[in-house]
């Protein structure tokens, strides 16, 4: 666990660096890296191989590029074996059935090749699917559906520009295009039509993800740490950036505290009157809740309905 909180804290170093386009001291974090015993987990959970291939773009310096090359080889070598493993252990649970069968059909050919004078033809071995050069993006995602409603592709073309308003999709290698279908969609299967409400949520999640004060909703949506269902499904507190919820967060404990002193105690007075019951039995509270020369804040309780305001 430690091992992978030194690696998630690096490759989030790392993508300041490219972030700011500014990759000074790029090598020490890449030779921390170098002397951390990787392991494929590791490298799933903390996605440092596409933090890497990105410094390695945006770094001028050879001994930076050299090393980051190095670095996504090696890891590239451990995936391959990872997947290697996994081959054989296929091969493993089919391999009784599959190899009777293949020696009867050896001999069976040898014989025929006796008889006929024939060469036997040489045995070709399966190959794997060639893993790609780089390193960036270790899962897949299933494939996004396919539509012919004309408001459903505009909706993904939106989609689409605002995952796209910085360079941070390129940054990350995400496919801008598969991840707005599969939000979409995600919209779409919730409401099973192109109404009021799916066009509302399908706005909502646009001018979020395009706001340029909240970055970190667009970034975690584009490396996988907000899947496409949850973002489709998010309300606009959780979108909303640290900044608008710490705001939030104050408005809410003012108001919580002028509700409270607004019923504690008070000095009773006829020189207000309710606007509900029009009765002039009240209780007044002076609070300063704003700057020092400001005026006091006056909160009004009717004894005889229970009704409370604020007098500025």
């Amino acid at each position: 666990m430690a091992k992978n909180q030194e690696v998630e804290r690096i490759a989030k170093n790392l993508d300041k660096m490219v972030h700011k386009k500014n990759t000074d001291g790029a090598l020490d974090l890449l030779m921390e890296l170098k002397n951390i015993k990787m392991s494929l987990e590791t490298l799933q959970s903390t996605r440092v191989g596409m933090s890497v291939n990105a410094v390695r773009k945006h770094s001028s310096e050879e001994e930076v590029q050299t090393l980051a090359k190095a670095l996504i080889k090696s890891w590239k070598k451990l995936l391959d074996g990872a997947e290697g493993k996994s081959e054989e252990k296929e091969k493993k649970k089919e391999g009784s059935p599959v190899r009777s069968s293949s020696t009867s059909n050896d001999s069976g050919s040898s014989e025929k090749s006796k008889t006929s004078g024939e060469c036997p033809p040489t045995p070709t071995t399966p190959t794997s699917p060639t893993t790609p050069t780089l390193l960036p993006r270790v899962t897949s995602f299933p494939p996004a559906p396919v539509t012919t409603d004309n408001v459903r592709n505009k909706c993904r073309e939106l989609l689409v520009a605002a995952l796209q308003t910085d360079d941070d999709h390129k940054t990350i290698g995400a496919d801008c295009e598969h991840l707005a279908a599969q939000i979409e969609d995600e919209i779409f299967q919730e409401f099973k039509a192109t109404d009021i409400k799916y066009k509302t949520r399908l706005r909502s999640r646009i001018s979020n993800l395009k706001d340029q004060k909240n970055p970190d909703l667009r970034r975690s949506v584009l490396c996988g740490s907000i899947s496409a269902r949850r973002i489709a499904s998010m309300t606009a507190e959780e979108m909303a950036s640290a900044e608008l919820k710490q705001m939030r967060e104050t408005l809410t404990k003012e108001s919580i505290r002028e509700h409270q002193l607004s019923k504690v105690g008070g000095t009773e007075t006829d020189m207000f009157i309710c606007s509900k019951c029009h009765g002039k039995s009240c209780s007044y509270t002076q609070v300063q809740i704003r700057s020092a020369d400001e005026p006091m804040t006056t909160f009004v309780l009717c004894n005889s309905c229970g009704n409370r305001w604020k007098f500025c």
